[in-house]
């Protein structure tokens, strides 16, 4: 029997990728909204004695509540097995606590789904390309926690993209250990950024560990927000002589138009990004390329 896939309204756009594959059965909900804004869900399908499937990525609020309250209903409507999929797991801003009196979310969020109740065998959660691999650790109880790397898809990319002669590249030594990981699989020299801390949150580039003159550069990070960070990384291995740079992120978030952020930049021919949040969706620009995640999905599952 099919395991039965259900999901909240931000991720319906890869269920259905997911469900083209012929690999599960849709589960039907009713979904409405009160006048006072309070949400209301019902199961239609029947769960009981069901393996079942939940995708959701927790990119705000509203959506982990949503997520929350469905996970925990197809569990008391008798659910064999829970398997939540969260192909964009927020929060790893707060991941930790600076500050005194800081509140780590990421912290406070996980519990929240490790409170999910147990299914007779079992609660599984599927994330990819956590931003901070910690958070994976921070579940509690019985929820067991997969961290799926989306190696495969960025390696396809850069394969596409960067030719016979090209460098993996990162934005500076935090995210070093990531791509020297890709350029160690792909056969080519990483580079990174050095940069001192001048006062506060001003920083210089020092210097940059390999050479790029000349030669096909690809940039990748695990997420991109606003684009500031990857703009500034671009411009640097550009000054260094840089022929084509290229983008690859796997979390295309793109907030406070950083789309138009990186394309009038003029450092970056292209940037490939998964469809792991749903703000990829509401992209409509060729200097974007959008690959899907369903099929790493379905293949983890």
């Amino acid at each position: 029997m099919k395991k039965i896939l259900f999901y909240i309204k931000d991720y319906e756009y890869l269920a259905e990728k997911m469900l083209c594959s012929g690999l599960y059965e849709k589960g039907d909900l009713e979904v409405s909204t009160f006048t006072d804004g309070e949400r209301y869900q019902r199961i239609l399908s029947d769960v009981e004695h069901r393996d079942v499937i939940i995708i959701g990525g927790t990119v705000n609020d509203v959506a982990t509540l949503e997520l929350f309250d469905l996970a925990c209903s197809v569990v008391s409507y008798g659910a064999n097995s829970l398997t939540l999929v969260i192909p964009y797991f927020g929060y790893s801003t707060m991941e930790r606590a600076v500050l005194k009196g800081e509140i780590v979310t990421a912290k406070t969020r996980t519990r929240l789904l490790s409170a999910i109740p147990k299914c007779n065998r079992g609660n599984k959660m599927f994330l990819f390309d956590l931003h901070a691999e910690g958070i994976q650790y921070y579940f509690e109880q019985d929820l067991y926690p997969v961290h799926v790397y989306c190696k495969d898809i960025v390696i396809e990319a850069a394969r596409q993209y960067g030719g016979d002669n090209f460098v993996m590249a990162s934005t500076d030594a935090g995210r070093a250990k990531w791509v020297e990981s890709l350029a160690n699989d792909l056969g080519v020299n990483a580079a990174f950024i050095l940069k001192r801390r001048l006062k506060g949150d001003h920083t210089e580039v020092s210097a940059i560990n390999a050479d790029v003159a000349g030669k096909t550069v690809i940039i990748y990070d695990d997420m991109i927000r606003s684009g500031g960070s990857i703009v500034n990384a671009a411009q640097t291995y550009k000054n260094a002589g840089a022929g084509d740079i290229y983008v690859i992120t796997t979390h295309g978030l793109f907030v406070n138009d950083g789309i138009n952020k990186l394309k009038n930049c003029g450092f970056i021919k292209k940037l490939i990004c998964t469809d792991s949040h749903v703000n990829t969706q509401y992209i409509n620009d060729d200097f974007v390329e959008v690959r899907s995640i369903a099929g790493l999905i379905c293949s983890v599952i």
